[in-house]
């Protein structure tokens, strides 16, 4: 009497071949469009809240859109051509870039030396790692709220500490020359943990053998940092300073809370003209096209910076 093996009864019943041609078999089984499906619902939520918005602020760029008038033509360029000569654009756009230089130089160094500081061995070391990361776990405006007590100009601790010292009081978010320097401390205060990590893991990850061995060789402390720590840092560094140029280029949440882009625009980043220009005056076009002719600064910057970098390497 003969009986039918079952479907793969011969991959499991060899010891030497049986679990290799079963994984062969398994393989020939699947077709190349099933892993599609799986991406599927990824691809749905993406194309729904991200393709299609760019997609419709693109067209929304070349036309006249406003949310206090119903019927929408086409203008071509003329949104793009009026940013060009708009002396607001421009303004924002400075305030924009010299925020990103003062925030973007100390929110690299100021990590890079609270990661060494940790680095080195210190006591208490979860004590630093807490109290240097847990100010960016805190959301904006609880930051703003807590800064907006240190500016205050009567009774806040920055103007009490000048009186100590016999200073003069200082007008920290309404003097146009001084409120973007406060909000750059801010930002620093409380988004500098990120770059702190990214640092801290980076030196845990660093080989000690060329440190040990400059260290034998009579190498003092400060000679191995500069000769050895540092360059190994390099691709970190690079990446820290691409990831926070990007970021202090979209500042918008804390200037709009503590100064709403006063005082006299003097503190005004591109973002919240474009929301002014859209929500505000209601021209939805207008303040498309000045968004994409920022993202496209963006873009310049990120490939400059890439191309930078791999020049480097």
């Amino acid at each position: 009497m003969t009986t039918t093996a079952p479907l793969g009864a011969e991959e499991r019943t060899d010891p030497a071949t049986g679990p290799a041609d079963g994984r062969r078999a398994v393989l020939r089984r699947i077709r190349p469009g099933n892993g599609f499906v799986f991406v599927l619902p990824f691809l749905l939520v993406f194309g729904l809240f991200m393709v299609w918005p760019i997609v419709q602020g693109l067209w929304m760029s070349f036309t006249d859109s406003s949310l206090a008038l119903r019927d929408t033509g086409f203008v071509g360029f003329d949104n793009y051509t009026e940013a060009f000569g708009d002396p607001d654009v421009w303004s924002s756009l400075g305030n924009t870039l010299f925020f990103t230089a003062i925030s973007s130089v100390p929110l690299v160094l100021v990590a890079l030396a609270m990661a060494l500081l940790v680095h080195s061995g210190l006591a208490g070391q979860w004590a630093w790692r807490l109290a240097f990361f847990a100010p960016y776990l805190l959301p904006v405006t609880v930051v703003t709220l807590i800064w907006t007590w240190l500016y205050q100009p009567e009774l806040g601790l920055g103007n009490q500490l000048l009186d100590s010292f016999g200073m003069a009081p200082v007008g920290w978010l309404s003097d146009e020359s001084v409120a973007m320097w406060s909000i750059a401390a801010l930002t620093v205060w409380w988004t500098v943990g990120f770059n702190f990590l990214l640092y801290l893991a980076a030196l845990q990850s660093l080989p000690t053998t060329f440190d040990e061995a400059a260290a034998l060789d009579g190498a003092g402390a400060w000679r191995r940092l500069w000769s050895i720590t540092l360059p190994q840092l390099r691709r970190t560094t690079g990446l820290v300073a691409m990831l926070q140029i990007l970021a202090s280029l979209k500042v918008f949440d804390q200037i709009y809370i503590l100064t709403k882009g006063g005082p006299n625009g003097s503190t005004r980043p591109v973002l919240e003209y474009v929301y002014d220009v859209g929500f505000t005056g209601y021209r939805l076009g207008y303040a498309s096209a000045i968004s994409y002719l920022f993202f496209a600064l963006i873009i310049v910057v990120s490939l400059v910076q890439f191309r930078l970098f791999r020049r480097e390497d």
